[in-house]
């Protein structure tokens, strides 16, 4: 994302009054009306958005492509469809259909195959909107189909892309050698980034101007992609919530937390919610984390989010508060949602307004480097006095968030620790 705004002309032409044509690197794509994909319009605003689903950014990773890089994609004649949601990669889809239910959303969860290496465009119908947002889903259960983008480009004028890439085994195996080197779904991502690169001024984006986030393991995403190794000069700004530094390969049940080295001087933006994983996000990987991004000279915002959404709140135990993807309906504006995604229960009032606070917050990232803009509480970059913004339906600043379990973690556990180690080797001598 750049720090300016600048029309670019959407690449369309008009092929008849029930859809439009895209062109892109790989082919043509038709938006359909009259079809699944059409123009959609969020609550509150007039501002049409089109959807363009299901955009193969690699070859399919099957057969000997199967645990390789990913490849370029194939292009294809004559015009594309782009009004269906692609496939899930392989994974559970009882389990997305049981998580969907337990949050109160109303989503048709697509089928899982191999076949999976797509990604979905919202754009506003007017150009202008040139700053961009990719987002980052889980790497063991997630699809492009459980999140939505067409709210966020509506309120804030941007293009958001949902990606998809290779989850658990086929993403992450790894046999530690050139036979099998891992982290084919991290290759998954970086293959979409370059793809924006070459095709999102069709969709009005600006290739020079794109801000990664992600959440849960798409923050674990965000923070790797710091790495030069992994990012290939893409210009970015990133937008970690649940941040956490991992080293590589990543393996997926045991996560090396070592701390990533920041390469660029780029605008980080990370955060948590008040009680989720308070332990392993407050850690080493934590303090480390943003103190090298804060050294490298990089502004970095750190928050933390407070309102539990009342609607499934309702359904939880009465010790559980802000839990694990709270933030999420507020970010992707869910209280706004008017196509394939739904909430089955109404936000209040007040749940409506953090929507548009949140999203301000983010869109305002994407703009400038700085999550600050008019209507907004001032959100402190996390500096010296490792100041935070508290997001709630009141927003807060403070400071040192959750000091006591970071000196746990850093200083109490670790000396435990070593003196269990030598009372260990004693006895043994």
């Amino acid at each position: 994302m750049c720090t300016s705004w600048r029309l670019v002309s959407l690449n369309a032409q008009f092929i008849s009054e029930a859809g439009s044509l895209i062109h892109t690197s790989l082919g043509h794509l038709i938006y359909s009306e009259t079809q699944k994909g059409e123009y959609v319009k969020a609550k509150g605003k007039d501002t049409v958005v089109h959807s363009y689903l299901g955009f193969p950014f690699a070859k399919p990773p099957v057969g000997p492509l199967r645990f390789s890089p990913p490849q370029p994609a194939e292009k294809w004649a004559g015009v594309r469809d782009a009004t269906k949601q692609p496939f899930m990669c392989l994974q559970d889809k009882q389990l997305v259909e049981d998580l969907v239910a337990s949050i109160s959303m109303n989503i048709e969860v697509p089928d899982s195959s191999e076949d999976c290496l797509y990604l979905n465009v919202y754009t506003p119908s007017k150009p202008g909107a040139n700053h961009k947002l990719s987002w980052f889903g889980g790497f063991s259960s997630c699809s492009a189909s459980i999140f939505d983008g067409h709210v966020l480009a509506a309120y804030q004028d941007v293009v958001v892309v949902l990606i998809q890439y290779r989850l658990g085994l086929l993403g992450f195996f790894s046999t530690g050698d050139e036979h099998a080197p891992g982290n084919y779904g991290l290759l998954d991502q970086v293959a979409a980034l370059q793809w924006v690169q070459e095709n999102i001024h069709s969709f009005g984006g600006d290739p020079g101007s794109v801000t990664i986030f992600g959440e849960s393991a798409g923050g674990v995403s965000v923070s790797l992609h710091i790495m030069e190794d992994f990012m290939f000069n893409i210009p970015t700004r990133k937008l970690a919530n649940y941040h956490r530094d991992a080293g590589a390969p990543i393996y997926m049940y045991e996560f090396q937390h070592t701390a990533s080295i920041l390469q660029k001087k780029r605008p980080s933006f990370v955060g948590s919610d008040h009680t989720d994983e308070i332990a392993f996000v407050f850690g080493s990987c934590f303090a480390d984390g943003h103190i090298k991004l804060k050294a490298s000279g990089a502004p970095v915002y750190l928050y933390e989010f407070q309102h539990p959404p009342s609607m499934i709140q309702k359904n939880r135990p009465s010790f559980v508060g802000v839990d694990h993807t709270d933030e999420l309906f507020f970010i992707q504006g869910t209280c706004f949602a008017k196509a394939h995604l739904k909430a089955a229960a109404p936000f209040t009032k007040e749940e409506e307004e953090l929507c548009r606070t949140v999203m301000g917050y983010w869109g305002n990232f994407a703009r400038t480097g700085s999550p600050n803009g008019p209507g907004l509480t001032h959100w402190p970059e996390y500096e010296d006095e490792a100041e935070y913004l508290g997001i709630g339906l009141e927003q807060k600043t403070g400071k040192n968030l959750k000091r006591k379990h970071y000196a746990f973690m850093t200083k109490t556990l670790p000396d435990l620790i070593r003196r269990d180690r030598e009372k260990t080797e004693h006895l043994e001598l």
